[in-house]
């Protein structure tokens, strides 16, 4: 399977997952149905499905649309609130589209329908890949909109961290840089996390994706995965692991990047008054 990484809204990413002896097409968190139908026309591909991993409008408010366009096209997902939903999933359902097979995984917390879905093809030596939504991001986890620090625990230790660590992690939004920041306040001394904040940059320098990273990394350098981690703890004052995880939900809702003091000689010109023409109302 052939999967294009699509970069939509501020930091959105939604995803078109190809089978490609088939030459039929899933999308992933199908937001902005224009970009979306230009690369199935490019990749000369079939439409047939959307899997929703949340409600938010940021996620699913394309379904309608294309849903529309696109006669016979199934919607999944796990919330009433998906628009155009046809199949609602469960927790551990699987679908079969082609050579392609999916498996839902039930993690609420960030909504209380999020649902996430691990994929893979058979036969093949890829390894398989796992959209994540807004529940684990390169770096971080979503947050407890809906939901409580028990629940994300679950989600990242049961259900998503038990995952082959080769998987493929396709997250919800371009978030990387932001949260490897808060990850080296976190753990200050941890090379890996410095190392992939580095490339992180490079990679938005260049306006180039951060995904797909591994879950194998993920347990490197994100701090949600590394609850039990002594420094972790240290850091939060916490030794049980849902209340570190917990604390740090708390500190990283309330981390500001720092800001960028201004230059010298502009403070002095607007002390002077040397931009009022500029900044009077005509």
């Amino acid at each position: 399977m052939k999967v294009k990484v699509i970069s939509v809204l501020e930091d959105n990413y939604m995803y078109l997952v190809i089978e490609e002896s088939t030459r039929d097409a899933i999308a992933v968190d199908a937001a902005v149905p224009k970009r979306l139908l230009e690369i199935v026309r490019k990749e000369e591909v079939v439409l047939r499905a959307i899997l929703t991993t949340h409600h938010h409008w940021d996620h699913a408010r394309g379904n309608e649309e294309l849903a529309r366009l696109c006669p016979g096209l199934r919607v999944y997902g796990a919330d009433e609130r998906i628009g155009a939903l046809t199949d609602r999933v469960t927790h551990e359902q699987e679908l079969t589209f082609g050579a392609i097979r999916v498996r839902c995984l039930f993690t609420p917390c960030h909504t209380s329908g999020h649902m996430c879905y691990f994929m893979w093809e058979e036969g093949s030596p890829d390894a398989p890949a796992l959209f994540s939504g807004d529940t684990l991001f390169v770096g971080g986890c979503g947050k407890f909109f809906e939901g409580t620090a028990e629940q994300m625990f679950t989600n990242l230790t049961q259900v998503l961290g038990t995952l082959p660590k080769e998987t493929k992690v396709f997250c919800g939004h371009e978030y990387t840089v932001r949260n490897l920041k808060f990850a080296l306040r976190v753990e200050p001394d941890n090379e890996l996390v410095k190392k992939k904040l580095a490339w992180a940059k490079q990679r938005d320098d260049e306006d180039l994706p951060t995904v797909p990273s591994t879950l194998q990394e993920e347990f490197l350098y994100n701090p949600f995965l590394r609850v039990t981690e002594e420094p972790l703890q240290k850091f939060t004052g916490k030794t049980d692991p849902v209340e570190v995880l917990r604390a740090l939900r708390t500190e990283k809702d309330n981390f500001k990047k720092p800001k960028e003091r201004p230059h010298p000689q502009a403070v002095l010109a607007f002390d002077w008054g040397l931009f009022s023409p500029f900044l009077e109302k005509k």
